[in-house]
This record gives C-alpha cells, structure tokens and sequence, in this order.
C-alpha cells in the first residue's frame, strides 16, 4: 500500500521545522476535503503518514503549512500581515506509486519543495 509522509526544514536556522502544524486536503470539484492534519516532531516531520491504505488513491491533494505561527511561535519580528503565512502546496499523486515525500524547505520570504524519496 502507498503513503505520503512530509517533513520541513528550516532554512533560516538551519534546523528541522518543529512544531508546524500541517493540514491534508483532498482537491474534489465541490471543495477541499480535509484528510488529516498533524504537528511536525522534533525532527521536523509527521509522526505517522498523512495519507496510506485505502484512502491512498490518485488525486490532487494540498498540503498547508502554517509557516507564519512558527516564526512567530520562534520571536522572529515580521511585518503585519507575514509575508509567508500559511505555504499552500498542490500536487496529483498517482496511486500506482507506492510512496510520495513531499518535503518542505522554509524561511520567512520563501519555499521551496521537491518530491522527494
């Protein structure tokens, strides 16, 4: 069976992403269903996948990241609104593929992400 997991290193830092919340979505004609949503560890990643068994289907799906509430969470000043506050990812996912990492690299100004292995 397939999954995606995720992770997210800080850029800015040079650290992992702790602490990010993170938010599923399935993309359907009427909307986005949330699928699940979860707090990157210590290690900047999802203790478990945030997609596998039957609801591992091919599709397009969103990942948000809320980006704006960690550097806040860190002291890092930033205008009002954030530049970056919520990091919006939107990718299909082919079911036949047994396995999607999407990773996420981090900073106030940018992002940057990748399918990773």
């Amino acid at each position: 069976m397939g999954r995606l997991t995720t992770h997210v290193l800080d850029a800015a830092h040079g650290c992992p992403g702790s602490a990010i919340k993170v938010e599923l979505y399935r993309v359907e004609e009427a909307g986005l269903q949330l699928l699940a949503h979860a707090v990157t560890n210590s290690d900047g990643r999802c203790d478990a996948p945030l997609l596998e068994g039957e609801a591992y289907r091919s599709g397009v799906y969103q990942l948000q990241f809320a980006a704006g509430d960690y550097y806040r969470a860190r002291g890092l000043p930033s205008p009002s609104p954030a530049f970056l506050d919520v990091v919006v990812l939107r990718f299909g996912i082919d079911a036949q593929q047994e396995h999607y990492h999407v990773p996420l690299l981090l900073s106030p100004y940018s992002y940057s992400t990748y399918r990773g292995s």
